[in-house]
């Protein structure tokens, strides 16, 4: 079996406390991976912390058995202006969305790339809410939130999923590079699902486990992102006309747009430095406003 890439994009805010723990998760799914003949890069993207979490990704260069790709932004975007700027440097065969906060086990990797490295699926879902047996007590309004804006994602997507807002994410690379995405922030995970209903991707759901933080530890979203999906939801499926459905030739053409110009696939100039695993490699004018990547 030939050997596929890997690509675990980790958008990060202010992690500093946590990302190294992260990065050791990752390492060791990594030792995993490579007997399943999976190899990885991480794409981690700094949000403009300002608690030193961009040092402690810098530190890690090379240490690790992964290839190690870090961004960051200049100026803080949300959750989807970091995920949208590491998709620009993905070059993975499949790509999985990996929290930086460790409420998602990186261990279960494995778990949710499995359908798409069987050809079942061209994306993943991690729920959180398909697991049977022990499980972690959450805050229940976060749960009753999570069940409503599903339910009303489903009504509008026609898909039968249990977790819309779940970070884990995983998708084939076509289907990722498909996407067209516009939300900066939170908004990005309603958007996302939206999208793979309109490209009429194959998804599938795996059961994930889940360690929710407190404020206090650092929790980030909010009663009022919960508010704010509804309209996410409602605007994902006013713009479906300008999502492009998943054929053998929208896959081509992708193929083949990446063979020539890398995986960047923004529209937006910018300048852009690539290191990885510490040894520094040709410098390109690709990426994202207010973006470094090293």
């Amino acid at each position: 079996m030939s050997r596929v890439t890997l690509s675990i994009l980790i958008p990060c805010y202010n992690e500093a406390a946590v990302i190294d723990q992260t990065l050791d998760a990752v390492a060791a799914v990594t030792r995993r991976l490579h007997a399943r003949g999976v190899d990885v890069e991480v794409v981690a993207v700094d949000d403009c912390s300002s608690d030193g979490t961009y040092d402690r990704l810098l530190a890690r260069q090379g240490r690790d058995n992964f290839t190690l790709v870090t961004a960051r932004h200049e100026r803080n975007r949300g959750k989807g202006g970091a995920i949208r700027t590491g998709r620009d440097h993905c070059s993975g065969d499949i790509i999985v969305l990996q929290d930086a906060d460790l409420e998602l086990d990186p261990a279960e990797i494995p778990i949710v790339i499995g359908p798409i490295l069987d050809g079942r699926a061209d994306a993943v879902l991690g729920s959180r809410f398909l697991r049977t047996g022990e499980r972690i007590v959450v805050n229940f309004w976060h749960r009753l939130g999570n069940k409503v804006l599903t339910y009303t994602s489903n009504a509008f997507t026609g898909l039968d999923i249990t977790d819309m807002e779940t970070g884990f994410k995983a998708f084939t690379a076509t289907a990722f590079r498909l996407m067209y995405l516009s939300n900066e922030r939170f908004g990005i995970e309603p958007e996302m699902v939206a999208r793979l209903a309109q490209m009429r991707a194959r998804v599938a759901e795996v059961p994930v486990s889940y360690r929710g933080r407190t404020y206090q530890e650092g929790k980030k979203i909010t009663w009022k992102d919960g508010v704010a999906a509804f309209g996410h939801i409602i605007s994902a499926h006013r713009s479906a006309g300008r999502q492009r459905r998943i054929t053998e030739q929208t896959a081509h053409e992708l193929v083949r747009a990446v063979a020539v110009s890398g995986p960047h696939i923004s529209e937006e100039p910018a300048r852009a430095e690539r290191e990885v695993s510490g040894r520094p490699a040709e410098s390109a004018a690709r990426g994202v406003e207010a973006a470094e990547v090293t």
